[in-house]
């Protein structure tokens, strides 16, 4: 079978693109759908289980999060640069960058076990409460060993989409999702003669999952593309593609810790505030991070598009590509404000036992946390497509220090200074974040239309 790389085509207008984006861009979304459905599902389970335990896999899983994410850059960097190789007919480059990252991201692996086997006492050192810190550092002592499976995931991932083979994403991720909800309700509450293992049954369940995935992926890959020979001489090193793929994959992987580094430090000053309110605002984030992967999932087309763009060098098209994306990550970003603000305690209430002592506490501040999620819904669909549109056209460094300066300039500080200096708890938190995204927003679109669109200039100057 042989990559389906869409032929050039004659100049289109905006509708071409978008629907170009949605045809592309809808089984990536439902893919992270249903991969967020896999963490949706033992935050549900977990939420049922305990809400001390809640709040522990808030932190844990927070926390490893952020360290996965810095690695993920290396997959990140393979769609762009896979989808320009294939646009200019390289595939040559596509197979060398895609088996440097799977290195990269192994050596990355390696690097970060040490942090999460002795957790506790960094957690414990930075606020939380010993309860929650022991908890956490059981499911990530766990967890470690799934972080080379996910990052390989990741660059599978990211070689298929820039192949334009997505449909493949959406059937592996659903059968995880099926996998992972049997092995955690098993593990977490001991079905099926298997014993009851509470968070750590769930990081267990996890490490599985994520292993299978990127084996079925790794494998699919090697039979949809045989002349691409993926997996022929994996020893060699290409040390030249190792490097492009590393200077272009740290500023993505940077600038996404940057990001989730301020949501994990909202998490952690959340919990200085108290354990309940620290479960409510990790049921707050599930709920607007699973709004959020119809953009993530968009703007990934939108990345592979614009990558698409820059291999052919056409400038008009890229520009389309840009007014198409924003187009249609605004306008879900619009219906998704109208359905948080309609039913917040709704959706949060979803989250808790019935007879959980703090279920009333935690449907106030929970619902309270989506109502100002509503907010932010807009400048987070901006600042997500500004970034994919520039990592499509492999302009990741200046953006980087952009980022930087948004989350943790801004944002960060702003956190600190309403929920605290002024008194405002859990809100003054949740509008930090907001002006932070907002930031943002204004500088990445910036940088995009001022400079990175245009093919033919260097952009990271």
């Amino acid at each position: 079978m042989s990559t389906q790389s869409p032929p050039a085509t004659a100049p289109q207008g905006r509708g071409f693109h978008v629907r170009a984006l949605f045809g592309l861009g809808l089984p990536l979304v439902a893919s992270q759908v249903a991969g967020f459905a896999i963490h949706m599902t033992d935050t549900l389970l977990l939420g049922w289980y305990d809400v001390i335990t809640l709040a522990a896999a808030t932190i844990a899983t927070t926390v490893w999060f952020n360290v996965w994410i810095l690695g993920a850059g290396f997959g990140g960097a393979v769609m762009p640069m896979v989808a320009e190789a294939v646009a200019a007919g390289d595939t040559t480059r596509a197979r060398r960058v895609t088996r440097m990252a799977l290195y990269l991201s192994l050596g990355y692996a390696l690097l970060t076990m040490p942090l999460l086997w002795w957790s506790e006492s960094i957690l414990l050192a930075i606020g939380q409460k010993p309860e929650v810190a022991a908890q956490a550092q059981d499911f990530l002592r766990i967890a470690l060993w799934g972080i080379f499976p996910l990052l390989a995931q990741n660059v599978f991932r990211s070689y298929l989409a820039a192949n334009h083979l997505t449909s493949v994403l959406l059937w592996v991720t659903l059968a995880s999702v099926g996998l992972n909800a049997m092995l955690a309700w098993s593990l977490i509450f001991g079905h099926f003669g298997l014993p009851e293992l509470g968070i750590r049954g769930a990081a267990i369940s996890s490490v599985t999952v994520q292993t299978a995935s990127a084996i079925a992926l790794g494998a699919y890959a090697a039979w949809v593309l045989p002349q691409a020979r993926l997996f022929q001489r994996m020893w060699r090193i290409d040390v030249t593609a190792m490097a492009q793929v590393f200077r272009m994959g740290l500023p993505i992987g940077a600038t996404s810790l940057f990001e989730a580094g301020m949501f994990m430090t909202s998490a952690i000053m959340m919990g200085w505030i108290g354990a309940v309110e620290l479960a409510a605002h990790g049921i707050a984030l599930q709920i607007a991070a699973l709004t959020f992967m119809f953009h993530l999932g968009m703007t990934q087309a939108a990345t592979i598009r614009a990558g698409g763009a820059l291999g052919r060098r056409d400038e008009r098209e890229l520009r389309l590509i840009a007014q198409a994306s924003i187009i249609v990550s605004i306008s879900a970003a619009l219906a998704v404000m109208v359905v948080f603000v309609a039913m917040p305690q709704t959706l949060v209430s979803l989250f808790i036992d019935p007879t959980e002592p703090h279920r009333a506490t935690l449907l106030a501040v929970g619902g309270t946390l989506v109502l100002l999620a509503a907010l932010f819904q807009l400048v987070d669909a901006a600042q997500v497509v500004a970034l994919s549109l520039l990592r499509g056209v492999q302009d990741t460094t200046v953006p980087m220090w952009l980022a930087a300066v948004s989350y943790w300039m801004v944002g960060t500080p702003a956190a600190y200074v309403f929920a605290f200096w002024l008194g405002w708890a859990h809100l003054g938190l949740w509008l930090g974040l907001t002006l932070g995204l907002g930031t943002a927003a204004v500088l990445l679109m910036w940088r995009f239309w001022a400079r990175a669109v245009r093919i033919g200039v260097a952009a990271d100057v």
